[in-house]
């Protein structure tokens, strides 16, 4: 049974929710398969969603507003972002192994944290796989003001030559902040990363164009199999996105200096 439209028209808040999340993923995305740094947006993804955690438990929201738990997350995301920019300077030629330490110790750190919580288990596979498709109006709506933020800061440093130094991991740690609250770790990094590597072959002045629409496919066609199969939203868009990142990988034949002109 093929979905009808009010239960399409039910999809438009998460599907703007991804596209909220792309606008500053997809050149993001770019810019770290180019630098090698694959796995940092897991990490502070990881990290971001443990800050989340500590105010859960410190019952933050509850003292100082709702918005108490992405605050914490941000600072979490921050201070990653700090020591991840003082290890490329240290140890630039194993800061991909630095990265994925930080990962696992913020993801086992999760899991310690929630150890004693009834619903900790739950509260870890919604970090994890999101909850896009419950993603409300207001939600996107401070999420799309941070992201034009990041944004236009980013534009900022680059035109000054400095968009790929330490601010990077700064804006880069805002960007993840805001949307691993929206759809989970799981889908930022694909969101990251899919895009990116669907169109590696494509040149510098179509390759933006084309991930943020790799990147909207993705989230429309995960959706739509989530509602038509009852199936979890978060998980059909990562295996989507991840999906047409294969289909780009065998359609495009990659340009000699493709990264070179990222």
């Amino acid at each position: 049974m093929s979905p009808s439209a009010a239960d399409l028209g039910l999809l438009a808040a998460p599907f703007a929710a991804g596209l909220v999340v792309l606008a500053t993923h997809v050149p993001l995305g770019i810019t770290v398969l180019r630098r090698g740094i694959i796995f940092i947006d897991l990490a502070v993804a990881q990290v971001a969603a443990m800050g989340a955690i500590v105010a859960g438990l410190l019952h933050l929201g509850e003292k100082w507003g709702e918005f108490a738990a992405q605050a914490a997350a941000g600072m979490a995301a921050l201070a990653a972002a700090a020591l991840l920019t003082v290890c490329e300077r240290r140890w630039p030629d194993i800061q991909e192994a630095l990265i994925g330490l930080l990962f696992v110790f913020a993801a086992a750190a999760g899991i310690l944290l929630l150890a004693g919580n009834p619903q900790g288990g739950e509260h870890l596979r919604d970090m994890l796989a999101g909850q896009v498709l419950w993603a409300s109006w207001r939600q996107i709506g401070v999420v799309a003001v941070l992201s034009a933020g990041v944004l236009a800061t980013r534009a900022w440093f680059a035109r000054r030559g400095g968009a790929d130094g330490p601010a990077f991991y700064a804006l880069f740690a805002l960007a993840v902040t805001a949307s691993v609250q929206l759809v989970g770790v799981l889908l930022v990094f694909a969101s990251l990363i899919a895009p990116a590597v669907a169109t590696r072959g494509l040149s510098r002045r179509l390759r933006h164009a084309g991930a943020f629409g790799v990147g909207a496919a993705g989230y429309g066609i995960g959706l739509v199999i989530s509602l038509w199969a009852d199936l979890p939203a978060g998980a059909a868009c990562t295996c989507a996105l991840v999906l047409l990142a294969a289909g780009g990988l065998a359609a495009w034949r990659r340009l000699p200096d493709a990264d070179s002109r990222v």
